[in-house]
C-alpha cells in the first residue's frame, strides 16, 4: 500500500486526492483481485483487500511524514494529509490504550 499511497500522493493535488481516493483504491483492488484470481487462486483476495485497504491511511501518513521531514514547506503538506495523519495517530493511540 505504500507504493499506492506514494504514487497517488505524487500525482494528485489535495482536491484530487479527496475526490478520487475511493475510486482509485476501488480500481486498484479490482485489478489486484483479478490478477490474484488468475495467477494465485489460493489467495483470499477479499481478505487481502480488507487488510490492505485498512493500511492505506497508514501508508499515506508515512508519505506525509517523509514530506514534512524532507521539505516542511512542500505544497504536498495539506489538510487532506493532515486529516489522514490525525486519524491514524488517533486510531493507534486508541489501540494502544486498549492494550494497556
Amino acid at each position: 500500500m505504500k507504493d499506492v499511497a506514494y504514487f497517488i500522493g505524487s500525482c494528485l493535488n489535495e482536491q484530487q486526492c479527496q475526490q478520487q481516493e475511493t475510486a482509485l483504491l476501488d480500481y486498484y483492488f479490482q485489478v489486484l483481485k483479478a490478477s490474484l484470481a488468475a495467477q494465485h487462486a489460493q489467495i483470499d483476495a477479499e481478505g487481502v483487500e480488507q487488510e490492505w485497504r485498512s493500511l492505506f491511511p497508514v501508508a499515506w501518513t508515512d508519505f506525509h511524514r517523509f514530506i514534512k521531514g524532507w521539505n516542511p514547506g512542500h505544497w504536498k503538506i495539506n489538510s487532506y494529509s493532515e486529516r489522514l495523519a490525525r486519524e491514524v495517530i488517533s486510531e493507534l493511540s486508541n489501540n494502544e490504550a486498549k492494550q494497556a
